[in-house]
């Protein structure tokens, strides 16, 4: 993980995570710069690296400020921007009341230089609005938080999503924000850039296995396919819950949907990193989407008692991780198919010898 490169400053973040594979390397860049934003690379060379020309990337001119090195080895990239948090809330008339937007681009960050840990591989952006004219944020914060992975595995926590050494994680965390509205529901909207050629759909699978996650059996994933050789390239996914509470609990579940993919109608920040990496063709030659994540229940009460939200999504190179029975599972599940196949089975011969012994005791009849 490196902070930073080539800068010594920390007015600004930018925080480059390397995964060095084979004969491959997988670079991810997480930045706050214009928008909360990472920029996913992944390259056909072991020795491939980040460039940064900070001077042009701190400009009102980004376009080309960031690039790999050699340009060459790149075999696919994309970005992930978070771009908006939306507040609301239903009137008597069931109608949406919206408040006014925050906008991620307009916020001020704190440096992520201070959370750092290079051992556990995470880091946090914490923000607030540049500008508080409601007082919403006076004591509280917006934050993701970022996980790299060295290999394969389950997060503790819930909801206990299952990772590869080719994923990371954020976690998208309100904190002490006071809602606008009694009854508040809050909306995350993500925008993501493709390249032409590439189509992204939106999937949703069921599962009767809630072993990981109590109560919640249904996982999204969002994924990128090339329409050359239907390949999967890159993927999010999450399950459909947040959580209340800084160590969850089932009690502690928000619900979560997700309310369609649909093409961008509007311009992302200018200065953001996306802009420096794909330069001037972004929503021309790349394509940008956008997809808005929902958190509250029918009342919005959760939030209101408990002022925190936590949702954790899953992002990575390839297919996204399939979740399968554990031995437990798969144990219990063979105990409870099979006691009654066996008790029908005993019971059938039981039945079988006690009516042969009961025509044994007749003499035959000459």
């Amino acid at each position: 993980m490196q902070y930073n490169p080539g800068w010594n400053n920390s007015s600004v973040n930018l925080l480059h995570v390397r995964a060095v594979g084979p004969s491959d390397t997988l670079h991810y860049i997480w930045s706050s710069i214009g928008a909360p934003t990472v920029l996913l690379v992944a390259t056909a060379s072991r020795s491939s690296t980040l460039c940064v020309n900070w001077t042009q990337l701190l400009s009102p001119a980004p376009a080309g400020a960031i690039w790999i090195d050699p340009p060459s080895s790149v075999v696919y990239s994309t970005a992930i921007v978070f771009t908006k948090v939306f507040e609301y809330s239903e009137a008597k008339t069931l109608e949406e009341l919206f408040y006014p937007t925050y906008d991620l681009s307009d916020f001020s960050w704190d440096s992520v230089n201070h959370t750092l840990n290079h051992t556990a591989l995470t880091a946090e952006f914490t923000g607030i609005p540049a500008t508080d004219r409601s007082g919403s944020f006076s004591n509280g914060s917006l934050a993701f938080r970022v996980t790299a992975y060295e290999a394969s595995g389950r997060d503790g926590p819930l909801p206990s999503l299952l990772h590869t050494a080719n994923s990371s994680k954020v976690e998208f965390v309100l904190a002490g924000v006071v809602p606008r509205g009694n009854s508040s529901r809050f909306v995350l909207e993500l925008a993501t850039v493709e390249e032409t050629g590439v189509a992204q759909k939106l999937r949703s699978t069921r599962s009767i296995d809630d072993e990981y996650t109590p109560t919640i059996f249904e996982m999204l994933s969002l994924v990128a396919k090339s329409q050359n050789d239907s390949s999967t390239l890159s993927f999010l996914q999450w399950k459909a819950t947040a959580y209340g509470s800084q160590t969850p609990r089932r009690e502690d579940s928000i619900q979560c949907r997700s309310r369609g993919l649909q093409a961008a109608n509007w311009s992302l920040p200018v200065s953001s990193i996306v802009h420096a990496y794909f330069g001037e063709g972004v929503g021309s030659t790349y394509t940008v989407s956008a997809i808005n994540i929902s958190f509250g229940g029918e009342d919005g009460k959760v939030y209101q008692e408990k002022r925190y939200l936590s949702w954790s999504v899953l992002l990575g190179f390839g297919q996204p991780p399939k979740d399968a029975f554990s031995p437990l599972v798969i144990s219990i599940m063979a105990v409870a198919l099979g006691t009654p196949m066996v008790m029908l089975l005993v019971g059938s011969c039981v039945v079988l010898f006690a009516q042969r012994k009961r025509y044994s005791e007749y003499e035959p009849i000459n």
